[in-house]
């Protein structure tokens, strides 16, 4: 894998990340505007389902960023579990 795929890889996971979170507070935004406005019709179940599909495509997005960085790792060489980060 070359450093510009890992490079282009790497923006493309972080702006879905964002996109899916950006999509997860405009969603409670709705909801909440909503639920106001139309109390008992409201559809929770609905609003719920997204929620929870939103929150699949963040948790999708981080666990690829780490198989990412596993895979960065093993080609230089390293272990993906024994390499520690210095504190400066």
């Amino acid at each position: 894998m070359t450093d510009a795929a890992v490079s282009e890889a790497r923006r493309a996971l972080n702006r879905l990340r964002r996109a899916a979170e950006k999509a997860q507070r405009e969603l409670a935004s709705l909801s909440g505007a909503l639920r106001h406005a139309e109390g008992s019709d409201f559809p929770a179940d609905a609003y719920a389902e997204v929620e929870r599909a939103l929150g699949a495509v963040v948790e999708f997005s981080d666990e690829e960023a780490r198989r990412l960085q596993e895979k960065v790792l093993h080609a230089g060489g390293l272990e993906p579990g024994r390499v520690r980060r210095s504190g400066g």
